[in-house]
């Protein structure tokens, strides 16, 4: 499977796809990357006249990139458009803020896999290579 397959059966559009590469994937884990646009919604109020990037965002883009890329490529042709994914459980802990316009990377490593259910421990990192937030994040795809 492509990058640009498990891409285009991601269950997101934008202003809510938070994925815009796949730079590495095996069945151990996945690297990606988004860049934050400033024109996004939620800077407008969090906060006033200092944007920053929620944290509930923040644990979305790991999730879209750390465990649901890494779901879709490991069902590779046995998921279908019926799928549903769900967000199971987290536990994140926050280091520092996300402006307008960063690019973030994510590195998710496979905890497991099993039952339908896949648990990854996290790490996102700024352009300087400063570690943002870190966790683990699980979830189902049924």
């Amino acid at each position: 499977m492509t990058n640009q397959n498990i891409l285009s059966k991601l269950p997101y559009a934008k202003p809510f796809l938070f994925v815009d590469e796949i730079i590495r994937i095996d069945e151990n884990g996945v690297e990606g990357c988004y860049t934050f646009d400033e024109n996004l919604d939620f800077y407008k109020g969090h906060f006033k006249d200092n944007p920053v990037t929620p944290g509930v965002i923040l644990t979305e883009v790991m999730a879209q990139i750390g465990v649901v890329c890494l779901g879709i490529f490991l069902l590779n042709d046995t998921i279908n458009s019926n799928a549903t994914i769900a967000l199971t459980s987290t536990n994140i802990e926050f280091l520092k803020v996300v402006r307008p316009n960063e690019k973030i990377t994510v590195i998710s490593e496979k905890i497991y896999f099993r039952f339908g259910k896949l648990k990854c421990k996290m790490m996102m990192k700024n352009e300087k290579e400063e570690v943002v937030c870190s966790g683990e994040i699980a979830g189902m795809i049924i």
